[in-house]
């Protein structure tokens, strides 16, 4: 039974990694050396929540998906399946044979930019022309001109993926035409929303597809340079990306005349510090050419004056791994997914309260509660679900009443948010919608380059007035100052940063404005997380003085003698929470208030 071929793969992503993905390679690979069997280290599988994961493959092709895979399961799994060909049903995710419930996590998924991910060898060049990689360079580069490249972009439908969807095909056409001989493709990987790995997980687990997108890139639009702009906190990605670079310059699909076609084209890495604003494609190419990172004023648009002033077309992360997909497989094909005006698929990160947190992939138009529900398996919780907060800081807060609403670009517009790069952070009844605009407003006024008075001044100016009302001090009158703001910030901010920055706090005074009227009329916090209006308090009918939550205080707030009910001076409690937790016998409740109101 031992030398049955089986093929075994582990996702060594960050996010497996980060579960301890590395420490199950070590156990696997000896035991797996002995019956010569070399397991293939692959990228994200997209399953973060039941990391680390390991996948067996027989040689009829099944395929076995285990998770939550540590050294001591991976052995069971060489030991019993491998072995002993009897798969391990109870740690098994994903079998064909077998019913499981995390079935559903793919099932409603349409894989096309993830369809590799989890399967090659990101560090492995060969692995990638396993699977059809640089076919789509070789014809667009040897049977196409650069004009049918564009207009086979054009008829795909396919709009940019970092969050304004601006149409890609106009980006190219605008760079191509432009005048110059000298310009430049830029990739956009400087990702910086909160809860947001969608383009990290691409660059680790398939860079070669990104960087064959930029090739055709490239060639459509007359570039013979390219620039990935990727943040220096994602190490992986930026290793995977260097190997990739060497060793498509070897294949002959980059460097001087590609394929014997007379194009040349190299890519450079540039590593950003990490400051948003730098996703903001006019402060990325000031950072690339070695300047501060501010917004330029436009006109002149960078497809005119771009990179040392020269025309360039940015595109980010998942807008260029589409490209080998639709030139491979013809635009048809491609725009059959999707909706009248949002073609394709997207690709989200769940994250937040959810059951099945990771990367999914879906064709546009499918509702927020399928990818809520269907997909991620509902609230982590067990709590109800109330909001989804899409694009990040610069996203908006869509309530559980808007649920049926389609997700693409047009849909998610008209109720006020924005489809961005594609973060999804979901949240349950336990969320202050109040307190979540402030940690959004903290970010972007953080983040703000403060070029311009609107974003400098007017940020600042709604963080106090959401720091007063989720500490007491609110009325009602600062929430129509702080609506008012909101508009007059983002109708008159240089950049998407500043324009976008409302967006969090327009959204909960639209959907949860009662949850900002019991800050400020009652003051109390509904979710019972603004630490300023929540008290504790210990029921004396079921605290059975055992000492415990007293012990756990921090700063000796609770007070009572053996067999006494023990009580919490208000003034000294900081609201840390270690008592609720520490009690065995659910005696402290969280009350909503402030604390003065408590019962002494």
């Amino acid at each position: 039974m031992g030398n049955q071929p089986y093929k075994v793969r582990v996702g060594m992503g960050t996010c497996g990694i980060a579960a301890g993905a590395s420490k199950t390679y070590d156990a696997i690979l000896p035991i797996l050396q002995e019956q010569g069997i070399e397991p293939i280290k692959t990228g994200c599988m997209g399953m973060c929540y039941k990391e680390p994961l390991v996948e067996v493959i027989s040689a009829d092709g099944k395929s076995y998906l285990y998770g939550n895979v540590g050294p001591k399961e991976a052995e069971t799994i060489v030991r019993e399946h491998i072995l002993g060909n009897n798969p391990v049903k109870e740690l098994l995710v994903l079998a064909e044979e077998e019913e499981t419930e995390h079935a559903p996590f793919i099932e409603k998924q349409h894989r096309v930019l993830l369809e590799h991910l989890g399967r090659i060898n990101p560090e492995s060049i060969d692995s990638y022309l396993e699977v059809g990689g640089y076919e789509a360079t070789k014809k667009a580069i040897g049977t196409m001109t650069p004009e049918e490249v564009i207009a086979e972009i054009e008829a795909s439908g396919l709009r940019g993926r970092g969050g304004a969807g601006f149409p890609t095909y106009l980006k190219w056409k605008l760079t191509r035409e432009a005048k110059g001989k000298q310009k430049y493709i830029v990739c956009n990987a400087d990702e910086g929303d909160p809860g947001a790995f969608m383009d990290r997980s691409i660059l680790e687990s398939n860079p070669h597809g990104v960087l064959e997108g930029m090739i055709i890139a490239g060639y459509a639009i007359g570039a013979t340079e390219g620039y990935i702009y990727c943040r220096a906190e994602y190490p992986l990605a930026i290793r995977n990306l260097k190997k990739a670079i060497a060793e498509a310059t070897a294949r002959g699909f980059m460097g001087e005349n590609i394929l014997g076609s007379g194009f040349n084209f190299t890519v450079q890495i540039r590593e950003g510090a990490g400051a948003f604003v730098c996703g903001e494609e006019t402060a990325l190419l000031m950072s690339i050419e070695g300047k501060r990172g501010m917004p330029r004023f436009r006109p002149p648009f960078p497809a005119e004056k771009g990179l040392f002033a020269r025309p360039t077309c940015i595109n980010n992360v998942e807008t260029l791994a589409n490209i080998p997909c639709i030139i491979a497989r013809g635009a048809e094909a491609y725009s059959t997914l999707g909706t009248e005006n949002s073609k394709g698929t997207k690709v989200f990160a769940l994250a937040g309260k959810i059951k099945r947190g990771g990367l999914v992939e879906v064709p546009m138009g499918l509702t927020i509660n399928e990818i809520v529900f269907d997909i991620g398996g509902g609230i982590s919780t067990g709590k109800a679900f109330k909001a989804v907060q899409t694009g990040g800081p610069s996203g908006g807060c869509i309530p559980a009443a808007l649920g049926d609403t389609p997700v693409d670009y047009d849909s998610l517009k008209a109720i006020g948010a924005i489809m961005g790069s594609g973060g999804m952070l979901i949240m349950d009844e336990e969320t202050c919608m109040v307190d979540v605009a402030r940690f959004f407003l903290s970010f972007t006024c953080e983040e703000s380059c403060g070029k311009c008075t609107f974003c400098r001044a007017g940020t600042r100016k709604m963080l106090e007035i959401l720091e007063d009302i989720t500490e007491g001090r609110g009325t009602e009158a600062d929430i129509e100052k702080l609506e008012q703001l909101a508009h007059q910030v983002k109708a008159g901010s240089m950049c998407g940063l500043g324009q976008t920055a409302p967006n969090p706090i327009l959204t909960t005074i639209k959907y949860f404005r009662d949850e900002y009227l019991a800050h400020v009329r009652e003051k109390r916090c509904p979710a019972k997380q603004c630490k300023a209006l929540i008290y504790y308090e210990i029921d004396p009918e079921k605290c059975v003085a055992c000492g415990l939550c007293r012990r756990n205080c921090p700063v000796d707030a609770i007070s009572g003698a053996k067999k006494t009910p023990h009580v919490i001076d208000q003034e000294k409690c900081i609201r840390c929470g270690l008592c609720v937790t520490s009690c065995k016998f659910d005696s402290i409740e969280v009350k909503s208030g402030k604390p003065e109101t408590a019962v002494q």
